[in-house]
């Protein structure tokens, strides 16, 4: 009995190595590659850019008072429309005390004038009526007379817009009204009520009180590689996209290329303008961020392959053809236009060619299988 459990105890043994042996040796063996099979084949191949910028309206105009003042009333917010010539606020006159004293000044003068005149005009007059002076010297001092009249009212109104900003000649034309001056939307209004403004003049820029923009007309403004810019002509088709709109596509046409390059983070880039055709179902904000796919160069049916069959060596490109005996031969070949995925074979292959592809990964699941 003692050697019939000796004998199993042996086996046991035996199954345990042969077992562990027969593992071994399976695991050792190196695992058999495969690669993917490719083929030459006649296609269209694009090289295309893309290019960053935003999208900005064409006319954009900054709305400046003709007058320093103080913001009393604002009729408009950012986002409203408004017509050209349309009040987008109202000016409390503060005068310059300098042009103010020059203008009083101005006024009393002509009112001395006027005095004297309007007296040789009445003494003029009663001598004219009893036929003691010439009508030659009678039109004379009445022209004189009529021109200090002219020259006071001029004083007057010109104190009255500097006062008051308007004249009581010309309520309808107030410089204390600021007016826009083309037809579009109001984007900003950067003024509150209470705010000083000051004109526009050699010294200074003037306070913007509103941007205004025609919404309608709108452009995308980017910057290419100078690397590219050279495959460029005005006119070309553009597909322009707004992150801020996923569903949002629009043709545009190119339609400047800056004669001058600018240098951004070291890299020479040149500005380009494409109009965008605006689609009535999206509202389009000044300011996106927008995206414009430019098509360089297309080739239409020239012979590809995928780029990831390329080999490369030095400045030499090479492919693994498969030969009648079913491996794969190394092979030279002349490339050339390619859109990042497939690329054209100038010369070294024919049409149908079976190339060796990338090597296939297999999984887990897949080598267990």
């Amino acid at each position: 009995m003692k050697r019939f459990f000796k004998y199993i105890l042996f086996a046991l043994i035996a199954v345990i190595f042969i077992g562990t042996f027969v593992f071994l040796y399976k695991n050792s063996r190196p695992d058999k590659i495969e690669y993917q099979e490719l083929v030459a084949t006649l296609s269209d191949i694009s090289r295309t850019t893309v290019v960053t910028g935003k999208i900005e309206p064409r006319n954009e105009v900054n709305v400046k008072p003709q007058i320093n003042g103080i913001i009393a009333e604002l009729y408009k917010e950012a986002g409203q429309q408004v017509k050209e010539g349309e009040v987008i606020a109202k000016l409390r006159v503060i005068p310059d005390m300098n042009s103010l004293s020059s203008a009083q000044s101005r006024v009393r003068l002509s009112e001395i004038n006027l005095k004297q005149a309007r007296t040789n005009y009445e003494r003029e007059k009663a001598l004219y009526d009893k036929k003691l002076v010439s009508d030659e010297e009678y039109d004379q001092v009445l022209q004189a007379y009529n021109q200090a009249q002219e020259e006071h009212a001029a004083a007057q109104e010109s104190l009255e817009v500097i006062r008051d900003g308007v004249s009581s000649r010309n309520t309808t034309g107030s410089s204390t009204l600021v007016r826009s001056t083309i037809t579009g939307l109001i984007l900003d209004i950067p003024v509150k009520v209470g705010n000083s403004v000051i004109q526009a003049n050699t010294m200074n820029d003037g306070t913007t009180v509103a941007t205004v923009a025609n919404m309608s007309d709108l452009i995308f403004d980017g910057n290419i590689d100078e690397t590219e810019v050279g495959s460029l002509v005005e006119g070309m088709p553009m597909q322009i996209s707004i992150g801020a709109l996923p569903d949002y596509h629009s043709e545009a046409a190119l339609e400047y290329i800056s004669p001058k390059a600018v240098e951004n983070n070291g890299a020479k880039q040149f500005e380009i303008k494409a109009a965008l055709k605006v689609n009535a179902d999206h509202v389009i904000r000044s300011g996106y961020s927008a995206n414009a796919e430019i098509v360089l160069e297309t080739l239409e049916q020239v012979l590809s392959i995928p780029e990831s069959a390329l080999e490369f060596d030095g400045d030499d490109t090479f492919v693994y053809r498969r030969n009648a005996a079913g491996g794969y031969e190394r092979v030279q070949v002349e490339t050339g236009l390619s859109d990042g995925i497939n690329i054209q074979i100038k010369s070294g292959l024919t049409q149908g060619d079976k190339l060796r592809g990338p090597q296939i990964i297999k999984t887990d699941e897949e080598d267990e299988a």
